[in-house]
């Protein structure tokens, strides 16, 4: 891969997954946006970095640690626009609230949130605020920068094995990808989460593995593939059971 293509990758990743403000991209890069999924990790790492640089901040203030864990949790949530949080929300709905497939596509795709969705954001949140508060006094910011990474790798794995489950929607428009980017994402992400935790990616990467399938399975039990919606709570959800997994170790 040249250097141009890995600045590009990068940069169609950022510009996909985060609200950074970023100079407007030309447009045939956009062609290439399904191959930049190996990029995916580096754009959680962008997002999670100011976002632990000020948690630990907070903490040596004097701060306490909710505090601090709320902190990172808003500026992760502001700086993607809050679309992983979203996609939750809107799969739950979709996933739980229609009968058919068509119906649960079309609740998936209605910017109204209803229950199931308001349950699914409080539970998740909350529970990524408790772990985080218990975890950054004992182990720091570098597990959550790891998660970042680890996270994101899994959208790119739902891309490849899944079909796009309607033919419109952010997933079908940047594509699916070969099976070698999606390897490279996986590669890098638990390449820096070794030099970062180290052999304790290992459990980490089983449990978001177990995850990411268990997801995949319902996906296609329920809509027959995967969307954008299902890609972002595939982030929510490998975050949350890798937060709950280093509470446990």
């Amino acid at each position: 891969m040249r250097k141009n293509d890995i600045i590009r990758d990068i940069a169609l990743a950022l510009v996909l997954l985060t609200r950074l403000p970023l100079p407007k991209l030309p447009e045939p890069w956009f062609q290439r946006q399904a191959q930049a999924a190996w990029a995916f990790p580096l754009a959680g790492l962008a997002i999670t970095l100011p976002a632990c640089a000020t948690a630990a901040l907070a903490l040596w203030l004097g701060l306490p640690a909710p505090a601090a864990a709320g902190l990172l949790l808003v500026i992760q949530i502001v700086l993607t626009g809050a679309m992983h949080e979203d996609g939750l929300a809107d799969t739950a709905d979709g996933f739980w609230g229609g009968f058919t497939l068509e119906r649960r596509l079309e609740i998936m795709k209605d910017s109204q949130i209803g229950t199931y969705g308001v349950l699914a954001l409080i539970m998740t949140v909350g529970l990524r605020w408790l772990a985080l508060s218990a975890l950054l006094p004992m182990a720091g910011v570098w597990p959550i920068l790891a998660l970042s990474l680890l996270s994101r790798a899994t959208m790119p794995v739902l891309m490849v094995t899944l079909s796009n489950a309607r033919k419109t929607g952010l997933s079908q428009s940047v594509g699916r990808p070969e099976a070698f980017p999606c390897v490279i994402g996986i590669s890098l992400a638990t390449f820096l989460s070794v030099l970062m935790i180290g052999s304790i990616t290992i459990a980490i990467f089983a449990m978001l593995s177990a995850t990411t399938v268990g997801l995949a399975f319902l996906a296609y039990r329920k809509i027959g593939g995967q969307t954008g919606d299902v890609l972002g709570t595939s982030q929510q959800l490998a975050e949350l059971s890798g937060l709950l997994l280093l509470l446990v170790l």
